[in-house]
């Protein structure tokens, strides 16, 4: 059977594949080769195999390379929307720059104008007070005049009655009476009474006078003082808000603030010693209550500036610059800082007034510096090429603590900036974007 079943396949195959053989001649002799039918279905059977294979990888190739180039040519998309992204970023940064060194100077401007208007309005309390004290001196002046008036008037008319008197009882007397010695003793008293009236009343209407013009100087005074109160609680309002909007975009409470930084400054005689109105223990005046409060906003200021010294809210890098990679999730870890890139040893400078609490090596971060400052807040820069400063030093805003380096896991050379509160990493743009409005 089995037989049987070779030997039809052989016919089939022979029909199709007929045995052939291939001669191979040499100078001295000829030999051939049998090319059986199942070796030549082997041999179609490889050559259509390795057509096969050539083709499929030569499509897979082609596919490969278009797929490559698109890719390529997406990437390359996708580089000039970022970079074009960039720019307008700079831009952005360079015109809120410009902003901000507009509005720090229109602040500077404020301030003087506050000082300068504190000055006058302190000068005019003083006349106030010269000339309340005066307009009380006149009005004694005019109560005494009127009392010795009265009291003249008075010893007048007693004079006056007693002439009357001596009169009736001596009506037939034939003496002169220019002659009698009472007569001429009350003739002077009546005399010198009346100067002293005249002279008395002749005071009274000049210190009358007087008082009517010092109270309307008073008047004068306190309608000038009301419109500098006006425009210095105006100056107050215009300083004192972009500062409570800059600390509350920061995410810190104004009140908790303020209440730190005083507690902080609270030595009799510094610079923040509370200033008041005096009210010489009697109930405070209106405008003793607007000064007195003008006052405590001037003192808000003053812990304003104070606070925002403390807290970071300078730019680390003041060159140029470029934004690399931002605050979040990126290759699927979290990135906690900003990072800033610029040419190696492009100087780095302290954002805040604080301590240096480490300066040296640390792994991944290369060379760092990290800084304390107030209210729980901490600053870390890493990748220094130099570092400037020592551990324990303390630095002010501005201060130059390092140079811009490639040190630890960076490709390249760039600051990574880092704003942590409490040990917690938060976006260094909040402190960046808060500050514009105000430096």
């Amino acid at each position: 059977m089995l037989q049987t079943l070779a030997i039809r396949l052989h016919e089939i195959l022979e029909r199709h594949f007929p045995e052939r053989r291939v001669f191979l001649r040499s100078d001295s002799d000829t030999r051939f080769i049998r090319l059986r039918p199942g070796t030549q279905i082997i041999a179609a059977v490889g050559t259509c195999a390795i057509v096969a294979w050539t083709i499929i990888a030569t499509a897979v190739l082609v596919m490969d390379s278009i797929g490559a180039g698109n890719f390529r040519e997406q990437a390359k998309r996708e580089l000039q929307t970022y970079e074009a992204r960039l720019n307008a970023l700079a831009e952005e940064r360079d015109s809120r720059a410009q902003e901000a060194l507009a509005a720090q100077e229109r602040f500077s401007s404020a301030l003087a104008q506050i000082s300068a208007m504190q000055s006058e309005l302190l000068a005019s309390e003083t006349r106030r007070r010269e000339l309340e004290t005066g307009l009380e001196m006149v009005q004694s002046t005019l109560r005494r005049a009127m009392s010795a008036r009265e009291e003249t008037q008075l010893k007048v008319a007693r004079l006056t009655s007693q002439i009357q008197a001596g009169k009736a009882e001596s009506p037939g007397t034939a003496a002169d009476p220019a002659n009698d010695p009472t007569v001429e003793v009350l003739t002077a008293a009546l005399a010198d009474a009346a100067r002293e009236r005249d002279k008395t009343l002749s005071q009274a209407e000049d210190a009358q006078r007087e008082a009517e013009e010092m109270a309307f100087e008073l008047q004068l005074v306190n309608e000038r003082n009301s419109e500098i109160f006006s425009r210095l609680e105006d100056a107050m309002t215009i300083s004192v808000e972009p500062l409570e909007k800059m600390f509350r975009k920061a995410g810190l409470d104004p009140d908790q603030l303020l209440d730190t930084v005083r507690r902080g400054y609270s030595g009799q005689g510094g610079p923040l010693t509370p200033i008041s109105v005096s009210t010489r223990g009697s109930a405070p005046s209106p405008e003793a209550t607007r000064a007195n409060r003008i006052l405590d906003r001037l003192d808000e200021i003053n812990l304003y500036r104070l606070a925002a010294t403390q807290v970071p809210l300078a730019m680390p890098v003041k060159a140029g610059f470029r934004y690399t990679s931002g605050f979040g999730m990126r290759w699927g870890r979290m990135h906690k800082g900003l990072d800033m890139a610029a040419p190696w040893g492009t100087p780095i400078y302290a954002s805040g007034d604080g301590v240096v609490t480490y300066a040296g090596w640390q792994s991944g971060y290369g060379q760092i510096v990290k800084i304390k400052h107030a209210f729980g807040i901490e600053t870390r820069y890493p990748h220094m090429s130099k570092i400037r400063v020592k551990k324990g030093q303390r630095v002010s805003r501005g201060d130059r603590i390092g140079d811009m380096g490639n040190t630890g896991r960076s490709t390249g050379s760039h600051l990574h900036y880092e704003i942590r509160i409490d040990g917690k990493a938060i976006n260094p743009m909040i402190y960046i974007k808060a500050a514009r409005d105000v430096f």
